[in-house]
């Protein structure tokens, strides 16, 4: 069997618990090495973790022989460089979503996947847990009939950061991100209605900015369709005066499927045959499940759900959504 011998580049917060502990947790997988740019949070991190190998450049995880695969926790605007870099040095590539930070730049990276003959994954970790594939066990198996449409309700009020214009986050500084919280947000449920229905195939928006509080848009209203018939819409808000809101319904001939994507609310299901209601949690470091998948398609057992050629398609639909905002700023 393949042992996969991981560097991270980028073990930020996002690494802690999330993705970090799952890569020494799974068969014929091992995380040797981390990098940070500063190298006392790279060495912390290391020696909380146990990894016996810390960096502040990323050159030394990519040219490292020893390491085989690179996982790439950077923000957005630095996924292209990594991911090409990594790709180019022959290392198996693992990229935080969103893949980079426009469509154009996921084709360059698909391209040096392709032309390298080096796979390249994408951390939309949704498409392998139990709670979403049992939503789309329920849609696939038919129990609320024919699915008509998707409607989508995301609503929260502003981070205390969000009021610091010398210190905002960088997720809401476009050069950094690509846009504001809707990207952040939206990508993991754009890929995951792709997981269910296939491409969403047309889309119209409305994007604005209606507090001000950075230049990135606060508020996305979309109307989308897929290519299997079924509609969709969808709403945001980043500056909302209520408690957050996260709630998302499939609806059906027979039935309909409510359910959220961040807070893992019991699903509830109502049908001909009655209401039901599935409480199902996420793993403790969430892409356990996913990462797991890598290594086993790597080892040939079983094949990976979210590669570039699935997550490109979730950035091409962003930049539609967000491509009038942009081209007005």
């Amino acid at each position: 069997m393949k042992q996969i011998k991981w560097g991270i580049i980028g073990c930020g917060d996002v690494t802690e618990v999330k993705s970090g502990p799952a890569f020494n947790l799974i068969e014929n997988s091992r995380l040797i090495a981390v990098m940070r740019r500063n190298r006392e949070k790279a060495e912390s991190y290391a020696k909380r973790h146990n990894i016996p190998l810390w960096f502040d450049d990323a050159d030394k995880i990519i040219n490292n022989p020893e390491i085989n695969a690179v996982y790439i926790a950077t923000p957005p605007n630095s996924h292209a460089e990594y991911s090409i870099k990594s790709l180019n040095a022959g290392k198996i590539t693992y990229v935080e979503k969103p893949m980079a930070l426009n469509y154009d730049e996921c084709l360059k990276m698909i391209k040096a996947s392709e032309k390298n003959k080096v796979p390249l994954y994408v951390a939309y970790y949704r498409r392998s847990l139990d709670y979403f594939n049992k939503i789309k066990e329920f849609i696939d198996s038919g129990k609320i009939g024919m699915v008509r449409f998707v409607s989508i309700n995301n609503f929260y009020p502003p981070h205390e950061e969000d009021y610091n214009k010398n210190n905002l986050p960088w997720r809401v500084i476009p050069e950094i991100s690509g846009g504001g919280y809707f990207i952040d947000i939206a990508a993991h449920q754009l890929d995951i209605l792709d997981y269910f229905f296939g491409p969403i195939k047309k889309v119209k928006s409305i994007v604005k900015n209606q507090a001000y509080l950075y230049n990135a848009e606060d508020i996305v209203s979309i109307n989308f369709e897929f290519g299997s018939n079924i509609i969709g819409s969808g709403l945001w808000c980043f500056t909302a005066s209520v408690k957050r809101i996260d709630e998302t319904v499939i609806m059906g001939e027979k039935g309909f499927i409510k359910f959220s994507f961040f807070s893992f609310v019991p699903i509830k299901m109502e049908t001909d045959d009655g209401s039901f209601e599935f409480n199902i949690k996420p793993p403790e470091n969430i892409q356990y499940q996913l990462i797991k998948s890598i290594v086993e398609e790597l080892n040939g057992k079983s094949k990976c759900v979210s590669t570039c050629y699935t997550a490109v398609r979730t950035t091409k639909i962003i930049d539609e959504i967000l491509k009038d905002y942009k081209e007005k700023k």
